[in-house]
């Protein structure tokens, strides 16, 4: 009886242990930081908007160059790595009283467990923006990939 009860004890502590795994998971992703997105870029940039305009939604362009007609055109390349770990560790102990072998009559049990996760990941979004001679953007482009 006694060791079907500590080895049913050790099955549920393990099972803990699995469950664990997938909450520190998502328990390490961070999406409060507000980026550029795609959507974005969808959602807020328009044909014949100023520079000033699209400075106000994207901030400062990463490079300003001239095409062949010697308009500007902007690029905004964003490159963002994530990396989150976490882990926890934790224990079980039991006293059985009447069950053991020392003088007093008592005997202890223990289960150590521990668990984690570690991802990494990367995005990248490139937006490409025309202006025409009047300094309004003529025309738009974008990129995204995750890997």
């Amino acid at each position: 009886m006694k060791k079907l009860f500590l080895a049913s004890f050790i099955a549920t502590g393990l099972l803990l242990t699995g469950c664990q795994s997938t909450w520190h998971k998502d328990q390490v992703q961070d999406n409060t930081i507000n980026n550029m997105t795609v959507g974005q870029v969808q959602k807020e940039i328009r044909v014949g908007m100023s520079g000033a305009e699209v400075t106000e939604v994207l901030g400062s362009p990463n490079i300003v160059t001239t095409d062949e007609n010697r308009r500007e055109v902007w690029v905004y390349d964003r490159i963002a790595t994530d990396r989150v770990y976490s882990n926890s560790s934790g224990g079980v102990a039991a006293l059985f009283l009447g069950f053991g072998s020392n003088a007093a009559g008592t005997s202890g049990a223990g289960q150590s467990l521990s668990s984690g996760a570690t991802s990494t990941s990367q995005r990248t979004l490139t937006v490409i923006i025309k202006y025409d001679e009047a300094g309004k953007v003529r025309d738009f482009a974008y990129h995204q990939s995750k890997f």
